[in-house]
């Protein structure tokens, strides 16, 4: 829900507040959206498949792969949001 909130305030309000060029926070704030939504939607199948796992005794994927690529992503839309913020004027 963070990043969401975040996804909004970036992409549509502090365009408001700042001035001048806009695509850069509307760009950067539906990537944090996305990436909110994302991790929700991750977190209702992980949820399940674990719940599965334990009604038949088994060991739960761990979907190791999309967690490194979404870790990944996250550490861009990290680099993104510093150099905004050290480059708006």
């Amino acid at each position: 829900m963070a990043g969401i909130a975040a996804g909004f305030a970036i992409g549509r309000v502090l365009p408001e507040v700042v001035g001048g060029t806009n695509w850069p926070y509307i760009a950067l704030g539906a990537a944090l959206t996305a990436s909110g939504l994302t991790a929700m939607v991750y977190g209702i199948v992980h949820y399940r498949e674990l719940q599965a796992a334990l009604r038949e005794g088994r060991e739960p994927r761990t979907g190791e792969p999309f967690l490194l690529a979404f870790a990944a992503v996250g550490i861009a839309m990290g680099a993104v949001s510093l150099l905004l913020v050290l480059l708006s004027p």
